[in-house]
């Protein structure tokens, strides 16, 4: 007899307010990360259903995560250096917008699985918008520099693969293609344009 897993509601059914343009805008750093199936690019909640535990999961595999504390201090981490500083080195460029995917990216997963409040999400994603303005005038340029980011991430990983990774190179360029296509009306970065965080916010 299958057994068969129970599906979580749905995230906009418990979150319904929707995100303001500026939030949406905050929200959509991270959508170059979010390639999975499941994701969701238009909440703050990171899947289109509730999966605390996947979440929780999620931040202890791949970061190590386990407390309010460690992402706390992982957060300000890649704030004020992450991999910046090692491309920097190599290729003489900092790409914050790999760092900024990165931290909104963990940021919504902490609130997901309760190791942040919404208030303190919403802030901590606040906290990275002066820098990421001040070093990008356009989506495309935001994505350029995301995947230098990820070339000298995974350049780092020793004895691994490509196809080893989260997502083939492949896979993050497909992605990120679609983000920037003008004709995918589900992009949220066609949803949110780049200058929206420039202007007063307002409802969408």
């Amino acid at each position: 007899m299958a057994i068969w897993r129970r599906r979580g509601p749905k995230a906009a059914r418990k979150y319904p307010v929707p995100l303001t343009m500026h939030q949406l805008w905050m929200v959509s750093l991270s959508a170059p990360v979010s390639r999975d199936r499941d994701a969701s690019r238009t909440t703050l909640y990171p899947f289109t259903r509730i999966d605390d535990d996947k979440a929780r999961r999620w931040l202890a595999d791949q970061w190590e995560i386990t407390s309010r504390e460690a992402l706390v201090g992982r957060l300000d981490g890649l704030s004020r250096a992450g991999y910046r500083a090692r491309a920097r080195a190599r290729l003489g460029v900092e790409p914050l917008a790999w760092d900024a995917g990165l931290y909104v990216d963990i940021t919504r997963r902490g609130f997901a699985c309760g190791m942040l409040s919404e208030a303190d999400a919403w802030t901590a994603l606040k906290n990275i918008v002066p820098a990421v303005v001040r070093s990008y005038g356009s989506w495309k340029e935001y994505a350029e520099h995301y995947l230098l980011g990820r070339m000298v991430w995974r350049d780092g990983l020793q004895g691994r693969t490509d196809a080893d990774l989260p997502a083939p190179q492949a896979v993050s360029d497909a992605h990120l293609k679609s983000l920037l296509d003008p004709a995918n009306k589900a992009s949220p970065w066609n949803m949110a344009p780049w200058d929206a965080i420039s202007h007063p916010d307002h409802a969408r």
